[in-house]
């Protein structure tokens, strides 16, 4: 196999998600397709759209040529409009025509990374035209399949696989971001320390410290007289990090101390992902 070694666990994570998702929606009656999914104005086929048209792209296929509705009220910035492209092309796809795609996809790319032999550094083509690493790509890509294999097993009240390799590449990214969440977006003071203690099939604690500047840092060893500290599990903490859910639904599944203000400004900025 020529993949680079540090590339194997995000083909791992993605091989893993999508046979689950694969699993899923192949005994999918056509009305249960059209079930409403957490992902704002996505049903069950939309998601899986949105999947084969992400790996279509990595797989190097031209982008499809149509013209978006006017009334998607869930579209309103360029990037979703870019991703709903893939989307709203196959909406009026059956189950036959999306599972029969789906394998045929999966089969496509698993060849392609097969003989992947690009370095984690190569330059690719992201989305509008953005460029990143070959390993961002592939983390990214990821990231999302879990997080919408998440999408449909809540969909379809199938819960499971928030321990798999995908979980655990959610959890970093997750936590990349955290720092913005907390010091730039929330405003936490400066020379202060905000706790997040996660529990469940993934469990961490964490702290995000910011210095006198405003900046804020992710570290493993805990605070001693937090500013703020979130207790809560990591299903919870995944819904309100992509968006999923608003902090008010989940309020009985988050204990948050700290000053009040604070702990709702960073709550009611979470979410990094829709």
């Amino acid at each position: 196999m020529s993949l680079h070694p540090t590339l194997q666990p995000y083909a791992d994570a993605w091989t893993h998600s999508i046979e689950a998702i694969s699993e899923l929606v192949l005994p999918l009656v056509e009305a249960d397709w059209n079930r409403r999914t957490p992902c704002p104005g996505w049903s069950v086929r939309d998601i899986v759209s949105h999947v084969i048209g992400l790996d279509c792209e990595m797989y190097g296929d031209p982008r499809p040529i149509h013209t978006l509705p006017r009334d998607l009220y869930h579209v309103t910035n360029d990037i979703q409009r870019y991703m709903e492209m893939q989307v709203d092309v196959r909406r009026h796809h059956t189950a036959p025509e999306m599972t029969s795609e789906l394998e045929y996809t999966v089969i496509r790319r698993n060849r392609q990374l097969r003989n992947e032999s690009r370095q984690p550094t190569q330059v690719v083509r992201g989305p509008l035209g953005t460029e990143l690493t070959l390993e961002e790509s592939m983390r990214g890509h990821a990231f999302n399949v879990w997080v919408h294999e998440q999408d449909l097993r809540a969909s379809l009240g199938r819960p499971g696989n928030l321990d798999s390799p995908g979980a655990h590449i959610a959890r970093d990214t997750l936590l990349a971001a955290l720092p913005a969440v907390v010091a730039e977006r929330a405003g936490a003071p400066r020379s202060s320390a905000i706790v997040f203690d996660v529990h469940g099939p993934i469990e961490f604690l964490r702290t995000i410290r910011v210095d006198i500047n405003g900046r804020g840092t992710l570290e493993t060893a805990p605070a001693l007289g937090p500013a703020a500290a979130f207790t809560l599990d990591w299903e919870t903490y995944v819904r309100l990090a992509c968006g999923r859910v608003t902090a008010e639904a989940v309020a009985d599944r988050v204990k948050a101390e700290g000053e009040p203000e604070l702990t709702a400004a960073v709550l009611r900025n979470f979410a990094v992902t829709k």
